[in-house]
């Protein structure tokens, strides 16, 4: 991505999309030219989460909210240290941020981070486009990058992107080095928590339940893991194809052999799925926002929950199905679509899901899945 941050409120700008579509607007952010897989996010509150969620990267997000930017940005809710998206689409922002928390508008914020966006577009037309396409190569350019150059040849910058289908993510957005989260309260469990792109939020849900957790870097072996002498592990959300996530993979199945408590969370739930022998496919168009219905199939409750995938494990909901680590079955799935939203074994402690429950926005139906993840580490230390 290639930006100059100059004033932007009135230069034109334009979306190309990699199948010939093109959409006239205005720069929001910076200015200059962005590539990337273009998704849209259903969530009308939380946008300072989602740029900040590590899994956006290399993602262009359009906001199906039409009016965005109310409450301008602040410096307590992002989920990690800074913008990952590769743009921003918005309709309408806000002129002016209006909340006792802001700091800075959210138009500032982007152009301070050098992230190109674009506004005052049709953004229910484009969200139809892609709902009947389906997540396609963008690009966004304005400024230089636009002026005098004929929307053929954006076209075809926009074609040479790489896809996201079979891109390797995590080491981009995962930490380099470990670091700890200490427990609030009284200390109960260690967690060795693989960053695969982890959100800030994760580990502050494990220590407000007296967990103290170690994040560690995606390249960690299970050595690093064992060497934690953990109660359980974790494996995080991240960006990317969990089809070329096969170190993650391998280190998961050497936790699984020593039966240690397992929790995986979105990514983590896909390389959960690859561990026991299953496949992983991309989605047409994903799921992303913070109003989909899924249903536990342990409890029968539907939830309302927050997302962010466009890939999703191959497995079968309606039998039980025997892995090298026992048997797994589906435990939950979206009411939406069917699709897979959750994997757990029956013979040994190891469950995932493919949705948030740790979100920060909101909404908070699935957080007691931390304290399942609990319960597993005290019926393995009883």
């Amino acid at each position: 991505m290639t930006t100059s941050t100059r004033g932007a409120a009135r230069t034109p700008a334009v979306l190309v999309l990699e199948d010939g579509r093109s959409f006239r607007g205005r720069a929001y952010g910076a200015v200059g030219e962005t590539f990337g897989e273009a998704v849209f996010s259903t969530g009308m509150t939380g946008y300072q989460e989602t740029l900040t969620d590590p899994s956006y990267h290399r993602q262009v997000v359009v906001m199906t909210a039409p009016h965005v930017g109310n409450t301008g940005v602040n410096d307590e809710d992002p989920e990690s240290a800074r913008i990952w998206v590769a743009g921003y689409v918005v309709r309408d922002p806000a002129r002016t941020p209006s909340n006792w928390r802001s700091k800075r508008s959210l138009d500032e914020e982007l152009e301070r981070q050098g992230v190109v966006g674009i506004s005052g577009i049709d953004t229910r037309a484009l969200t139809r486009h892609l709902r009947e396409r389906g997540a396609m190569r963008v690009g966004i350019f304005s400024g230089d990058a636009w002026t005098g150059v004929r929307e053929e040849a954006l076209l075809a910058k926009v074609r040479t992107q790489p896809q996201m289908k079979g891109a390797n993510l995590s080491a981009e957005v995962a930490t380099k080095e470990p670091y700890v989260v200490h427990a609030i309260g009284e200390k109960k469990f260690t967690v060795a928590a693989v960053d695969l792109g982890i959100k800030g939020m994760t580990p502050q849900r494990m220590a407000e339940r007296g967990i103290e957790v170690h994040v560690l870097p995606a390249t960690a072996t299970a050595e690093d893991i064992h060497a934690v002498d953990p109660d359980g592990v974790f494996f995080s959300n991240g960006p990317g194809d969990p089809a070329t996530a096969d170190h993650a993979v391998a280190v998961m199945r050497a936790v699984l052999e020593r039966k240690t408590p397992l929790f995986g969370i979105c990514f983590g739930n896909q390389i959960l799925g690859r561990a026991l022998g299953f496949g992983t496919y991309k989605l047409k168009y994903g799921h992303r926002g913070i109003n989909q219905p899924v249903q536990d199939r342990t409890t029968g409750k539907v939830e309302v929950t927050a997302h962010n995938h466009g890939f999703a494990v191959d497995a079968p909901l309606d039998k039980v199905s025997d892995t090298p680590y026992g048997r797994a079955e589906v435990s939950h799935v979206c009411l939406n679509d069917n699709v897979v939203e959750g994997l757990q074994l029956l013979d040994q402690p190891a469950f995932s899901v493919q949705y948030h429950p740790e979100a920060a926005a909101g909404p908070h139906d699935a957080a007691y899945l931390f304290d399942r993840f609990v319960s597993l580490m005290e019926g393995q230390r009883a």
